[in-house]
Parts: structure tokens; C-alpha cells; sequence
């Protein structure tokens, strides 16, 4: 555990909260992949949660540190390359956690503050079992299933149509009378403990190996390339949602569930409508309680606003929805032996520790590595190779060494000694010293800079990663092993590759595991994405603390890189109009600014971006979010005390229709939505001849949309 770890969110200071922000996030980073990607997760399900609330708390304190690798900003993990990709419609987010009954409380008032609802105003909750399986989604077009789907990374998935057939809880014809035309049912592929006892006792039989617990076997199940093998296989599933759908059987969470039964999908009989947080936990309770009979895997309840214009308005933060949240059961805990430490550097160079551990199944996931997080944390704990640890997981992801079992430390084990020196390339590893309060940094960075490879390897990584560029056909092995070949040694590379492998003596498709029509099919992926949108550009070119989020408010707000670069030459300057422009974006404070005016003050960064747009890569502007919006593109700013919806719903509703929400006047400003006791931003505006609305004529103006 880093030192800022230990500090309580609200004790921590804005540089503080910063680097536990960047520990953070590499962590979860590495979690998602191994349970999203490959199935195979290390840590347990508390640990990891406790890390994505910890993440979530203080983003949300300090809003301006939000990273270009957040996990706030991620959802799920890529797809895999084996199938074709599907972009859902609508996409498909994660929930936010609760952990506690207050947890749960702080939800329910989040919500009623958001709508502004009054002490005593009924408000509707559904509650269901969160079934721990492989999130899916299953298209029908006039009651017929054309496409099912993956989660995948939330926006894109598998199309694992032909596999999602196989199942007998899926129906492949709907006839009902009020199927709407288009319907994209979600929910839940899965596996019973009976028939997954059975599966493993036949794989075992058969001389396969087995599989760890229910979902791992559902996930593996449903992945097959050959529909046949997962015809032997017992899947189940339970629908409990929608994505994109023509329209609806009913106006309340509650009522399109059913409705869904009444259509012959299998849906949880243990859903419940409740009108109360005692309710709410009294359901929980119950159904702790019945979790070992059930007959298949859960990790927790699912709370839901029932009516589904309350859902609408309170639409969605970036990874998951506000009207819903999951309720996890507390963390499981077993006893293994810490076997060895290894070293990872970073994208920025952090050295984080690793502990390799016998593996040991914890909660019915076999876990075999967690976090050590920093040198700090390994001699709070005095942790020691050989050690007999006590590894924690909660519900059925993520886990973390709790505590050393002294009594059990073999002799002569000595306390670990954390290298001074990058493994990667052999540049010092240095603890900076914080000038403000003369302790050092909790995170050791190699100094290497460039000339490590594992900070350049790390780089090239996330520019191709899912939220970037996104190159079919190019993930972490072949950027590794394109580094190591020389062949890429930074981003323009990509896209310079085909024509110099035509002048190289050594072709890519001579290359071991190789062949002509894998090159081409790589120079075609290469090709396809040299346009792309300037949000995923900024976004892949690693700008500290520029996350997804961040990445999208500045290519709306300006337009073009050439715009952005210009505008931040100019911002060099604090008290420069451009550097007030800057901070007077919503979303965007004087942490984020800075680091992107620093960003683009270097002169390696500047020539890194240059050489991209030489090698033909083209940012594209974002595109309105909704076509046909009249605000779309439109800078607007709300002022006053609004009283016909609340701040947070009329900035969230203004980005959805493709507006850039500011919190100053300017000349660039387009319409200001102003409330009662509006002042000098009213008057500014006047002064400007800016477009002046109040409540009504702001929802009047977007009615519709």
C-alpha cells in the first residue's frame, strides 16, 4: 500500500490524491485485463472493489485528476480478436458498487438530490439477484434473434450469434403480440453449480482440464470459435435489461421484465419491487442468506429505478448508469505462500511489485498473483518470500495480501530489499522528494525515460489500446515483439510500416508466426485507422491525467489538434486569454490544464504529433452525439438558481444533444440558459449580444431530442 493509501480521501492533498490516482489506475488496469480478457483473475472481488471505490471517491473530490487511464473511464476489456466485432447501439455499462448499508443510503439521496425530489415523494426501487456469469446481449428484428453479442469492452463486443443459439433459454422466434420491432433483450449467460460439477467431472473423464468455477466455464463456454462444443455445454440465461429497442411494453423497470417473461425468456423470480431502503436491505439480507441454495453463482444484489422516465433523466456518468448500483457481498478470504516478488515498470515509469503466490482458490477463482503496490506497503506488512500469507477477494474478482502469518515464516527469510535499479533497463529508480513536504514520493520511477524499454513498449501499448487507435490485429504481444524487432519504436511508426517493410530485406510476412495474408490484413487494420476521432487521438497520445472523458471535452471544444496545439502555445502563458479559455471549460481544472499545456510545450511531444499527421493520420472532429440536435456543437453556460431541473441533469442532458458546457461568459459562448438570480454572467452576456434563454425556453429549444 502506497502512503497516500493510507490516508483517508478526505485527508488527502490535490499531489497526493494525484499519485494515488496513477497507482490506482495501473493496478485496476491489470486486474480488468486478466478477468475480462482472459478469464483468469488474480485478485478477489472485495480487494478489487475496494480499489474502484477508493478510485471513484477521490475522483469525485477531485475532479480535475481524472487520468487518460482512469478506470472510471473503462468499461469491461477488447474483445477478442477470434470474432467479429459488434458496436452496440446502446452501450453496455458496469455499475457502481455499494458495500454498505450507508453506501446504499448515499445512493438513494444522490438520487433524490439529482432530481430534486422532495422529503417524502415516492421513489421506486427494483432489487434482483446479480448473477455472477457473462454479460450478453441478444437482438430480434420482428421477433426473430439476427445478433447476439458480448459485452466486450462495453461499446464493442464478440458476436458469438451461432454460440448464444445453443442456449435453450434463449428463444430464437418472440411471436408475442406487443414485441415491439426492434428489441435488444441483455442479460446475464451462466452456469449452474449441478450442471457445472457435472461438465468438470467429463472434462476430467476426457483427460481436459478443468474449470476453476461456474463462470469461468460459461465464458470459456460461450467463447468457442466451434458452436458445437458449446452445444455440449449447459448454458443458461437470465434477462433482466434492454439495449436498443424500438419501443417499450411498459413505462416501469418492473413491467418490461415481466414482460420479457410473458415473451419466454428466463426471468429471476426473485425480483422485487420495493419502496424503501429497509426494504431494499431487508431483500439483500434475504438473499445473502439464500445464496448457497440457490444453485448458481451471485456476488450481490442489483438495485434499479423503477420508472423509466426517472432513468432517463437521470441518464449515465461515463462507465455506468446513476439509477443503478450493485450491492456486493462482503470478501473472501484463504491461506497461501507468497513464492516470489517480481518487478513491473510502467507507461511512466513506476516500479510496482507484484507477489507471485501458490495458487490457492479463494471464493471459486483460483488466485495466483496480487498487488504489493509499492515498497512502503511491502514493510508496513514485512512481507517475505516464503511467507504464508492471508490473500482477500470479494465476490469473484480481485484479490490482496491481507497479512503475514509470522508464525508461519520459514527461517532464515529475509526482509525484501526493493531494487534501486530499473529491471528494464538498468537506469536508477529514484523516490522524488515532494518540495512541499519533504517526504518522498510513495511510487520509485526508473529515470530511463525513452531509452527504457518498458516505459516506450508501455506507451506504444496504450496508443493501440481499445480507447485509442484500436488496430485489429495489433495488441500488446505484437507491439512488443515490433519494438523489440525495431520495427516500431514509436506511434508514427504504425502507420510508416507497410511501406517500409516493401523496401526491407526482412518482410513482415517472412516473420515467424507470420504469413502474407496476416501482413496484409494488419497494413489494411493500419489503414482503416488513420482516421480517427480526435478525442481517441488525444487520448492515445498519454497526456497525464487526460482520460476519455477529458479527451472528448477538449476535441469539442476545439475542434481540430491543429486548433488545440495553437491554443495551447498561447495558453504558455497563465495570464494568457487562451489559458483562461482553457480552465473555463466545464470539466477541465488547473491540473488537468497544466498538464496539457506542459504536454504540448515539449518539443518531443510536439514532433511525436507531427510525425503522426506526416505519416498520414488524420484527427476527425467529434460528431454531434445526436443528429439533428439544435444545440449540437453549441457552447452553453447555466446560470442562477435553476429551478425546473437541477444543474447536474441540465449539463448532462445539454452534452448528451452535442453541446460543450462552460462555466464562464465568452465570446464564444452561444446561448446562456439563465435562472433566477442570474447575475454578472447574464449581464456579460447582454453585453455580448449572446443568445439569452430561461428555463422553459432551454426546454423548449431541445424538446424532443
Amino acid at each position: 500500500m502506497s502512503a497516500e493509501a493510507k490516508i483517508k480521501v478526505a485527508d488527502l492533498s490535490e499531489e497526493e490524491a494525484a499519485k494515488e490516482l496513477e497507482r490506482l489506475a495501473e493496478e485496476i488496469a491489470r486486474h480488468d485485463a486478466l478477468y475480462h480478457g482472459e478469464d483468469a483473475p488474480e485478485i478477489s472481488d472485495a480487494d478489487y472493489d475496494r480499489l474502484r471505490q477508493r478510485n471513484d471517491e477521490i475522483e469525485k473530490r477531485f475532479p480535475d485528476l481524472i487520468r487518460e487511464d482512469s478506470p472510471s473511464q473503462r468499461i469491461g476489456a477488447a474483445p477478442s480478436e477470434k470474432f467479429e466485432k459488434v458496436v452496440h447501439k446502446v452501450p453496455m455499462l458496469s455499475l457502481s458498487n455499494a458495500f454498505s448499508d450507508e453506501d446504499l443510503q448515499d445512493f438513494l439521496a444522490r438520487i433524490r438530490r439529482f432530481l430534486n425530489l422532495k422529503e417524502g415523494e415516492e421513489l421506486h426501487l427494483t432489487a434482483e439477484p446479480k448473477i455472477d456469469g457473462l454479460s450478453a446481449s441478444l437482438r430480434y428484428e420482428k421477433g426473430k434473434f439476427v445478433l447476439g453479442a458480448t459485452r466486450g469492452d462495453g461499446r464493442e463486443g464478440e458476436n458469438v450469434t451461432a454460440n448464444l443459439r445453443t442456449i435453450d433459454d434463449i428463444p430464437l422466434e418472440v411471436k408475442a403480440k406487443d414485441m415491439p420491432e426492434v428489441f435488444e433483450v441483455r442479460g446475464e449467460v451462466y452456469m449452474s453449480h449441478e450442471d457445472f460439477a457435472a461438465l468438470n467431472e467429463r472434462q476430467e473423464k476426457d483427460g481436459k482440464p478443468i474449470f476453476a468455477n461456474p463462470r469461468n466455464a460459461a465464458a470459456g463456454s460461450l467463447r468457442q470459435l466451434d458452436s458445437n462444443i458449446t452445444r455440449q455445454r449447459p448454458l443458461r440465461f437470465f434477462a433482466y435489461a434492454w439495449g436498443d429497442v424500438s419501443g417499450l411494453p411498459a413505462d416501469t423497470q418492473m413491467g418490461v421484465i415481466e414482460a420479457m417473461g410473458r415473451w419466454g425468456f428466463a426471468t429471476n423470480p426473485l425480483m422485487r419491487r420495493c419502496a424503501s431502503a429497509e426494504e431494499m436491505l431487508a431483500f439483500y439480507r434475504e438473499v445473502e442468506e439464500q445464496r448457497a441454495t440457490l444453485g448458481y453463482d451471485i456476488d450481490g444484489v442489483v438495485y434499479k429505478v423503477d420508472r423509466l422516465d426517472l432513468q432517463g433523466r437521470l441518464g449515465f456518468v461515463s462507465r455506468s448508469p446513476r439509477w443503478a448500483i450493485a450491492h456486493k457481498f462482503p470478501a473472501e478470504q484463504a491461506v497461501t505462500v507468497l513464492e516470489a516478488i517480481d518487478i513491473q515498470v510502467g507507461r511512466t515509469g513506476a516500479l510496482t511489485p507484484v507477489a507471485r503466490l501458490k495458487p490457492v482458490t479463494v471464493g471459486g477463482v483460483v488466485v495466483s498473483n496480487a498487488t504489493l503496490h509499492n515498497e512502503d506497503e511491502i514493510a508496513r506488512k514485512d512481507v517475505r518470500i516464503g511467507d504464508t500469507v492471508v490473500v482477500q477477494r470479494a465476490g469473484d474478482v480481485i484479490p490482496q495480501i491481507v497479512r503475514v502469518m509470522e508464525e508461519h515464516r520459514p527461517k532464515g527469510a529475509k526482509p525484501y530489499e526493493f531494487p534501486e535499479t530499473c529491471p528494464e533497463c538498468g537506469s536508477h529508480a529514484v523516490r522524488e522528494i515532494n518540495p512541499k513536504t519533504g517526504k518522498p514520493d510513495a511510487v520509485r520511477r526508473c529515470t530511463g525515460g525513452l531509452i527504457c524499454p518498458a516505459q516506450a513498449v508501455e506507451r506504444l501499448k496504450h496508443f493501440v489500446s481499445r480507447n485509442a487507435f484500436d488496430i485489429e490485429g495489433l495488441g500488446a504481444k505484437q507491439v512488443e515483439a515490433f519494438y523489440s524487432d525495431g520495427r516500431v519504436m514509436r506511434p508514427a511508426d504504425i502507420f510508416t510500416l507497410e511501406e517500409r517493410d516493401k523496401k526491407s530485406l526482412k518482410k513482415l510476412k517472412d516473420k515467424e508466426g507470420w504469413g502474407d495474408t496476416s501482413a496484409k490484413n494488419l497494413f489494411a487494420a493500419i489503414e482503416e485507422r488513420r482516421k480517427v476521432g480526435l478525442d481517441r487521438f488525444l487520448f492515445a497520445l498519454g497526456i497525464r491525467h487526460i482520460g476519455e472523458t477529458t479527451a472528448r471535452l477538449l476535441a469539442r471544444s476545439y475542434g481540430s489538434i491543429e486548433a488545440l496545439m495553437a491554443a495551447m502555445k498561447e495558453a504558455s502563458d497563465p495570464e494568457s486569454e487562451a489559458y483562461q479559455e482553457l480552465l473555463s471549460i466545464d470539466g477541465i481544472g488547473e491540473v488537468v490544464a497544466e498538464a496539457v499545456v506542459d504536454f504540448f510545450q515539449e518539443e518531443h511531444n510536439r514532433e511525436a504529433v507531427e510525425a503522426l499527421l506526416a505519416a498520414g493520420v488524420e484527427p476527425e472532429p467529434l460528431e454531434a452525439q445526436e443528429t439533428g440536435s439544435p444545440v449540437a456543437g453549441k457552447t452553453v453556460v447555466f446560470t442562477g438558481s435553476l429551478e425546473l431541473f437541477t444543474r447536474s441533469e441540465a449539463k448532462a442532458k445539454a452534452e448528451s444533444l452535442g453541446a460543450k458546457v462552460s462555466g464562464s461568459v465568452s465570446a464564444k459562448t452561444d446561448i446562456l440558459v439563465a435562472g433566477p438570480g442570474a447575475g454578472s454572467k447574464l449581464k456579460k452576456a447582454q453585453e455580448l449580444d449572446i443568445q439569452i434563454l430561461d428555463e422553459q425556453g432551454w426546454l423548449d429549444l431541445i424538446a424532443g431530442h
